[in-house]
């Protein structure tokens, strides 16, 4: 048996966006993330002071990154932007990643959103928050 499933570990989840990053924070042993917050950043590059602060804050076994893939798989523009974005995560803070597939998180963490409190739920970085909340659980289901 792996260490993974017999130790509880807490998972950070990430959105990445060139213009804005979202934060979810979760645990293994419940498979559920809940939104932290979500980051400005400009072309991708967000200040990296405010993410070191997060991950110190909730120090994280691992953070998963989303990958942003075109429905058929294949890799969009800013995929390469997100795997850049992770690598320079890992070589900052030596914190270990991990890519997950992101389809579709907006449209879940969106519909998400909206059932809990409607249009005025919907700004920006609750979304991107959210769906570092979808990629994190999207995560958890794929381990079992």
């Amino acid at each position: 048996m792996s260490e993974q499933s017999t130790q509880p570990q807490t998972i950070m989840g990430i959105d990445f966006g060139t213009g804005s990053i979202g934060f979810a924070i979760g645990q293994s042993l419940t498979g559920t993330g809940s939104p932290i917050k979500a980051l400005k950043a400009k072309e991708g590059v967000p200040n990296w002071d405010e993410v070191e602060k997060l991950l110190k804050e909730w120090q994280p076994d691992l953070v998963v990154v989303g990958l942003p893939l075109n429905m058929d798989g294949t890799e969009q523009l800013v995929t390469q932007k997100a795997k850049k974005f992770a690598n320079r995560v890992h070589g900052r803070f030596g914190v270990q990643i991990h890519m997950h597939d992101e389809r579709l998180s907006t449209t879940d963490a969106k519909a998400s959103l909206f059932a809990s409190g409607g249009y005025k739920n919907l700004k920006k970085g609750n979304v991107d928050a959210q769906s570092a909340v979808v990629i994190l659980e999207s995560y958890f289901e794929s381990l079992y």
